[in-house]
């Protein structure tokens, strides 16, 4: 029996023009046919997104639509709308209440550009795979638009790229600090996170009448304000964690004067700082009114090791029990992050993946395929968030680390929905997972320690004694789930975090004997100390411990099955010699990369500001803490990108030339021992590796998608 979800369990009334509840449409319309045959003269909330509408709960739009829909609330879909003009936006007319806008699943710019910023050829979000059906900074361009189009309609930003833009932050494709995008967009409110239950709220306020402005103590939402109001507490950023000086340097939470106080204090440089309160003893009792100062846009934009401080201080309040709000200064105006949203019970995850959805694309589509479905149709989240803490990725910024979970109930009825109701369905289940595969259902042991706890990560340097390691609920899930009528096979598709793997041998033995298709995809990302270090991913010597587990099993079970190790290049902290060492492992267990993955530089993420900074954020700031080696130039990353396709003939002249740079021309030649041939091969002419060898793994493919913000699918069921 399904618990009923306090999330959904209070609708609206009517109010004002507002009709009755409506019963669930077969889809949320998209054109005024559509309206008509609902019996809507207008709709309550309308999302605009520069995905293509697909009614399924790995996408955005959709669980955000469904979720209000459930609600009470008409919603209506304008999906990759014609951004040249506001003709496309006007196509469902007015809403009564707001606008909510989303660049989709995955951010504008991760989802149209390569790591080496070129524009990429496709995009699976849209039918037929066609790249072009979205601009750049598809969240400030569609709310321009909007605003052209109804001036005087509120507007909601949210879904990972306003998500990792809500403050101040480094644009790898500008190669500057760009302001907060609530700014860019002029936008009333940004919802981060998942946000249903920050976009409920609003829904239901704005319909009781309140004003859209008035809407400031809503967790998970960012606002723009004049200062900081009465009764607040602020504190100083740099007294939580000081950056040090080799100099004094102007104060970053200056704001310019104005009127005589501007003739009579001189130039800008000059002005007198913001009155902020100096103190970490904040009394607990007054923590609740206390906000943390950031330095300001222009200060951060001016400065990377203030960039550098105010991330680290970001990421230090990312924890909802225990999380400050944050305040920066854009111009004349503070930007207000409130913390972060409370995690949906198990209840509340329940009722949203069981909302009822259509489970498939938008009839307007017709016959094209949208390769974002096709991947997902038959996979199934069971879970939300991460507590891994990697540097290079966006999922904890945007789902947070507390583990979201559903229950078992709950994801043996949706089994059954995909072999009921998904056309195509062969009895094969693509997927159990989430962000990572095997975080069903782990905490941590004690709810106190929780709430105070300010780790970035539940498993760096190593597992935390205080986190339930336990795989035994996954373990029955997924026993549960292959015994269903009519599945025939139960596969992992989610990459398996394998320290903690290993902390339950039982779940390595479930898992090579019964869900894994003959390959299965981990990711130790680097193998030298320091890249690890600074991506805060596990030893080498992990991965070997879960191998030696996953290959008994596999040989237990009498199956041929394989690790398909994922690596990244040019992550901070990656010298030439580390791509080296890493090509020399590669070649001798035999694995030849089909595709490589570059560091990208996502937004609002910690490796990303040890990219712009130089500095390590994951220790205390300061003008003298320790440099960090950042492969920045294009020909430095195209080498590390080399090394792990040392296989490829196009590469071997680069390569030969670092190898002599290095002082590693014994590493070139025609031997076993070589890793690249001397000879150059001619064009056309196919060409063996140096060094011919014979393993098990000889030429199995490296798969690595190329867009690693938001993770696994491309973000498809967590990002939003």
């Amino acid at each position: 029996m399904q618990v009923p979800s306090p999330l959904l369990c209070a609708t609206h009334g009517p109010a004002g023009d507002a009709p009755a509840r409506p019963a669930a449409a077969p889809f949320l319309p998209m054109n005024r046919a559509e309206m008509d045959a609902l019996g809507w003269d207008r709709c309550d909330v309308i999302v605009v997104s520069g995905d293509a509408y697909v009614d399924h709960p790995s996408f955005g739009m959709a669980i955000i639509g469904r979720v209000l829909e459930a609600a009470g609330f008409r919603v209506g879909i304008i999906a990759q709308p014609n951004w040249r003009d506001a003709a496309d936006f006007r196509v469902l007319g007015e809403p009564r209440l707001f606008f909510g806008v989303t660049g989709g699943n995955m951010d504008s710019m991760v989802n149209r550009y390569t790591a080496d910023r070129r524009v990429r050829s496709d995009d699976a979000y849209t039918p037929g795979g066609v790249s072009g059906a979205r601009p750049d900074r598809s969240v400030v361009v569609y709310a321009q638009r909007l605003r052209e189009a109804f001036s005087q309609v509120p507007i909601v930003i949210g879904g990972i790229e306003a998500s990792l833009r809500r403050i101040a932050h480094f644009d790898y494709w500008s190669e500057r600090v760009r302001r907060s995008v609530l700014v860019d967009a002029q936008a009333d409110l940004l919802v981060y996170g998942n946000a249903e239950r920050q976009v409920l709220e609003i829904a239901r306020r704005l319909d009781a009448g309140e004003r859209i402005g008035a809407i400031t103590d809503l967790r998970g939402t960012a606002f723009v304000r004049a200062a900081v109001p009465d009764g607040w507490i602020e504190i100083d950023s740099t007294t939580v964690d000081e950056v040090g000086a080799l100099e004094t340097p102007p104060n970053p939470y200056a704001t310019p004067p104005t009127g005589a106080r501007a003739q009579a204090a001189g130039p800008p440089d000059a002005a007198p700082a913001l009155a902020v309160r100096r103190t970490r003893d904040v009394p607990n009792a007054a923590r609740a009114h206390s906000v943390i100062r950031l330095p300001a846009f222009e200060a951060v934009a001016g400065d990377p090791v203030l960039y550098a401080h105010a991330s680290r201080v970001l990421h230090s309040e990312a924890n909802p029990g225990n999380a400050r709000a944050l305040v920066q200064r854009h111009g004349a105006s503070d930007v207000w992050l409130n913390p972060p949203p409370l995690p949906l019970t198990t209840a509340d995850m329940d009722a949203v993946y069981e909302l009822p959805y259509a489970r498939r694309p938008h009839p307007v589509y017709g016959a094209a395929k949208i390769p974002a479905y096709e991947m997902i149709r038959f996979s199934i989240a069971i879970q939300r968030g991460c507590f891994g803490g990697c540097t290079f990725c966006s999922i904890t910024e945007h789902e947070g680390r507390v583990i979201q979970s559903r229950s078992e109930d709950s994801v043996i009825r949706e089994i059954e929905t995909i072999r009921d109701r998904v056309p195509g369905f062969t009895g094969v289940i693509s997927d159990l997972g989430g962000p990572t595969a095997n975080m069903y259902r782990l905490h941590c042991k004690s709810e106190r320690i929780e709430a105070a706890c300010r780790r970035p990560s539940c498993v760096y340097p190593a597992v935390c004694a205080n986190l339930n390691t336990d795989h035994a609920p996954l373990i029955r899930l997924y026993r549960r789930a292959r015994a269903v009528a009519g599945v025939k096979k139960v596969l992992i598709a989610s990459g398996v975090r394998y320290d903690l793997a290993i902390e339950s041998p039982e779940y390595v033995k479930e898992l090579a004997t019964h869900h894994t298709g003959g390959y299965l995809k981990i990711a130790p990302e680097a193998i030298g100390e320091g890249p690890l270090s600074k991506m805060m991913k596990p030893g080498i010597g992990t991965y070997y411990r879960f191998k030696e587990l996953f290959d008994r099993y596999s040989r237990d079970a009498g199956k041929e099955q394989y690790l398909i190790p994922y690596f990244i290049a040019a992550h901070p902290g990656t010298r030439d010699e580390d791509m080296l060492e890493l090509a020399l492992w590669l070649k001798k267990n035999g694995f030849r990369a089909d595709q490589v993955q570059a560091f990208l530089p996502s937004p609002m993420s910690t490796a990303t500001a040890m990219y712009h900074s130089g500095k390590n954020p994951l220790k205390r700031i300061t003008r003298r803490s320790e440099s960090v080696a950042i492969p920045r130039s294009l020909k430095q990353r195209r080498l590390h990108k080399a090394f792990l396709r040392y296989h490829d003939p196009h590469n071997w002249p680069l390569l030969r030339e670092a190898l002599k740079r290095m002082g590693r021309a014994d590493l070139i030649g025609n031997g076993r021992q070589h890793l690249v041939p001397a000879y150059q091969p001619q064009p056309g002419a196919r060409a063996a590796p140096a060094g011919r060898f014979r393993t098990q793994h000889t030429g199995l493919p490296i798969v690595r998608g190329g867009r690693r913000t938001g993770g696994k699918r491309g973000a498809a069921s967590k990002a939003r």
